[in-house]
């Protein structure tokens, strides 16, 4: 695959295919991270913490605690 470099506006941009930006897992108006080494750049997803309601649909909507946790006597600054 291949594009190229054409002004936009005061700066210089790229068009990715439809495909490419399917395959990278892009999509249109996302943010990105740009890296610039050794000649290359590279264009990555930023990281995103999931929401509450992301994490719930991961366990089918359940969380299902197993047991208490006993983590043992509060140390010192830990009493309640």
């Amino acid at each position: 695959m291949q594009t190229q470099i054409k002004n936009w506006g005061n700066s210089q941009g790229i068009r990715l295919s439809k495909e490419a930006m399917q395959e990278a897992g892009f999509e249109k108006d996302e943010i990105l991270t740009v890296t610039v080494s050794k000649g290359q750049i590279i264009l990555q997803k930023r990281f995103r913490h999931k929401t509450l309601k992301e994490r719930m649909d991961e366990y089918g909507g359940k969380l299902e605690l197993v047991e208490e946790m006993d983590f043992g006597e509060p140390g010192e600054g830990e009493i309640w």
